[in-house]
């Protein structure tokens, strides 16, 4: 009650004081009643003047066009296509750009981070550019830069040209390894005058264990009984460490290939982005925490030891043993110190309890060498993440100790929502809030942190959840063949941080009259045709939106929201 007398407090002395009729107040109590040990009260000169803070997309999720201007399918469309949720026309980015950049101003993002179609710019994987590929990325970039927005663009995000999987298994084949070297020197030669930042390849490690384990993601190989959807190709027992052998070649490759060819001219800077989890012992004892730490050897450490030491890791040796590859010494040396920043991606954090009676089996796969059992949300359901900064602090941390304290730009943190939720993402709001308040609290002391992108600028086609997810700042009307985009609170939050406003606990967002609020309602009902309010619900005190764990009430009398943590 103490929470709804405050609301009440707050919303009569600004009725006091603008009067009854011209004034709504929507009272935003972001409470981290988590017990978060981060920053909460912080403003963006907080933040050294170089950060970077943005938002992100990727080609496949948001561009459409599937099959215009000599665009041929990659493994995501062949993918997605198994099913049926896929991109062929997304946000239609490809041809709504200027639009988008022209929200990403008025939002008043630093940097974007966005995705380059291989198959778009190269339709047979290799040999002639396709002009009307290379038309729209020049045309993007250079709205973009027109705009002073800072560029950094990912090279492969699961979507390799299908023609290449089809032709010699894609990322399996040594191969690969000329063809995404080629790939990235035409990138590198084209847009590297304008882009500075440089993610060869996106989530190695999400990609190999989905597409190469499990067999839920691009290119959707697997082997019984290991996989977790019905597929006929593929060995999971050594599959997903060869493809992730091959990545670090053909990001090293690429990144020496800058390095000699590029940087003098170009000055910029090539990384690789590693998706990560806040791994935490369930308990105290020694076999629980060692499987902790053994864990993030096989995510994080997978692809950082090879590229600190030229080796993988001791527990990923021992564990898989002879399926895991070996590095020759010229390989070695090339995978070596073949990264200027890592792109950090984090949502959510496991509990690990040790299972070392996995390793009794003969025939194993990743997942059974971490000799753990992981708990964590459950990706494959529309639900909400818990707001728990503390697992990026921890990773961060670990990156500062055990990875020699790389530059570190966060590429993709957000909050999941239903995509029938509300505009009035509350949620997304705290968690914005909280895991920034968390990255200021690292920087303090002494993460080496050059970036923050919040996941996603608009909502788009999310690989595992389609549609049916919501990561956006923005809104895109499906049902609009315009497809308009609609800011969401959590746009307008993130805005004003970016244009100089305090982020606090208590975060008072006011309006301009009652109209705008009831636009606000209008615009929520029609988006949510499962979740409609009725006239009667709106005059009345009783309208609970969906909002997991919130009370959010209309009160008519008092032209007020209040929100009940």
């Amino acid at each position: 009650m103490k929470v709804v007398k405050e609301v009440e407090r707050e919303t009569e002395m600004k009725r006091k004081t603008y009067g009854n009729d011209t004034l709504v107040v929507i009272l935003l109590l972001v409470n981290l009643v988590v017990g978060v040990l981060s920053a909460d009260n912080y403003e963006r000169d907080d933040f050294p003047l170089d950060f970077a803070f943005g938002s992100g997309t990727s080609s496949y999720q948001v561009e459409g066009a599937a099959n215009e201007d000599g665009r041929t399918p990659s493994i995501w469309d062949t993918f997605a296509h198994a099913g049926t949720r896929y991109g062929d026309i997304a946000c239609d980015g490809y041809h709504k750009y200027k639009e988008d950049v022209r929200l990403m101003v008025e939002t008043g993002l630093e940097a974007y981070r966005f995705s380059i179609s291989w198959s778009r710019l190269l339709p047979n994987g290799r040999g002639p550019v396709n002009p009307k590929g290379l038309q729209y990325y020049n045309n993007l970039i250079n709205e973009l830069v027109s705009n002073g927005i800072q560029l950094h663009a990912t090279l492969h995000n699961f979507d390799l040209p299908q023609v290449l999987e089809d032709e010699y298994g894609g990322w399996i084949s040594r191969d690969i390894i000329r063809d995404f070297t080629d790939y990235a020197d035409v990138c590198f030669r084209e847009f590297g005058n304008r882009v500075l930042y440089w993610n060869t390849i996106n989530e190695p490690n999400v990609f190999a264990n989905g597409g190469y384990d499990q067999g839920t993601t691009p290119p959707q190989r697997c082997s019984p009984p290991f996989c977790v959807r019905n597929v006929t190709r593929g060995n999971s027992t050594y599959e997903p460490y060869l493809a992730v052998h091959h990545i670090l070649l053909a990001h090293s490759s690429a990144a020496r290939l800058y390095r000699r060819k590029y940087r003098d001219k170009q000055h910029g800077f090539v990384g690789i982005s590693i998706y990560t989890i806040g791994f935490f012992p369930l308990t105290n004892s020694e076999k629980d925490q060692v499987a902790a730490q053994r864990v993030r050897d096989f995510f994080s450490g997978w692809i950082m030891e090879p590229l600190l030491h030229g080796d993988y890791p001791i527990s990923m040796k021992r564990n898989a043993g002879e399926r895991l590859p070996t590095f020759t010494n010229h390989e070695s040396e090339q995978v070596k110190g073949s990264y200027d920043f890592i792109g950090v991606i984090h949502y959510c954090n496991a509990n690990v309890t040790d299972n070392s009676d996995a390793l009794s089996i003969k025939m194993r796969d990743y997942d059974a060498d971490m000799a753990a059992t992981i708990r964590t949300p459950d990706i494959f359901a529309n639900e909400e993440y818990p707001i728990a900064p503390w697992g990026l602090r921890e990773e961060l941390e670990k990156f500062k100790k055990l990875y020699g304290n790389p530059p570190i730009f966060i590429y993709e943190n957000g909050q999941r929502t239903p995509s029938n939720s509300s505009l009035q993402d509350v949620s997304r709001v705290k968690y914005l809030h909280a895991y920034i308040g968390a990255v200021l609290d690292a920087l303090r002391d002494g993460s080496n942190i050059k970036g923050y992108f919040a996941w996603s600028f608009m909502d788009l086609l999310e690989l595992l959840d389609g549609y049916e997810a919501s990561f956006g700042l923005y809104y895109v009307d499906r049902h609009d063949p315009e497809l308009k985009r609609y800011p969401k609170l959590s746009a307008k939050w993130y805005s004003r941080f970016l244009k100089g406003r305090r982020s606090s606990v208590v975060e008072t967002i006011e309006l301009e009259n009652d109209e705008s609020l009831e636009k606000s309602l209008d615009s929520w009902v029609n988006f949510n045709s499962d979740n409609k309010i009725s006239e009667k619900q709106r005059s009345g005190m009783e309208n609970h939106w969906f909002q997991p764990r919130l009370l959010v009430e209309w009160n008519n009398a008092h032209k007020a929201v209040r929100i009940v943590l």
